[in-house]
């Protein structure tokens, strides 16, 4: 998406950025430009920068030149990079702004209603895209913590079994054994429940 955008507003850098989970910060999760220094730069405060601002009111911004406007945070990288021009807009889905799409261009610019258009557009669909991935990754967590929880039940149940233990002693023994290997406590589960398994065969 970001090396589509920026060949099609002819621009030198185009990058996306999202809220962090507090909603304080935007960081680059994808640009298509080369310079690591670009790449690595902090955060940004969402309450003190111009981005934030764009997430703040949910409308386009344009900044003539990035390296003489007083508010750009990073001008000194901009004259570094040989940054000018610069569009930003908030990608936007259910009325919430969840980052920004923001481009740049090497030469001074000024950008289209059309262009500015555009590029809302396509922050909207990755906005979308974006909070869609989100869904299927919780529902993946949720499956998997179900997943981990019934199998945990079953290796107690075992441990209980075979040892006579209570229901918190062979809780204990799944954690314990799963903190003094380094395994997740649905693989010690799985370990106990195989055991178990290749017993009864036996």
């Amino acid at each position: 998406i970001v090396v589509i955008t920026a060949e099609m507003l002819n621009s030198k850098i185009c990058s996306i950025m999202l809220l962090d989970e507090k909603g304080e910060e935007l960081r680059i999760k994808a640009t298509q430009s080369l310079s690591e220094e670009y790449k690595k730069k902090p955060n940004l405060k969402v309450k003190s920068s111009l981005l934030g601002d764009v997430v703040k009111t949910k409308k386009p911004l344009v900044v003539e030149d990035v390296r003489k406007d007083e508010r750009y945070v990073y001008r000194e990288l901009a004259v570094k990079e040989d940054l000018s021009s610069m569009v930003a807009v908030p990608m936007i889905v259910k009325d919430k702004a969840i980052g920004v799409i923001n481009v740049y261009t090497k030469e001074i610019h000024q950008f289209s209603g059309e262009e500015v258009s555009v590029l809302q557009m396509v922050a909207n669909q990755v906005a979308v895209a974006v909070e869609n991935t989100k869904l299927v990754e919780e529902a993946s967590k949720t499956r998997e913590a179900l997943e981990t929880r019934k199998l945990v039940e079953r290796a107690k149940g075992i441990l209980m079994r075979m040892n006579d233990l209570g229901e918190e002693s062979a809780h204990w023994l799944i954690h314990k054994k799963s903190m003094d290997t380094c395994k997740s406590m649905k693989d010690i589960a799985e370990s106990i429940i195989l055991m178990d398994e290749f017993r009864k065969v036996s």
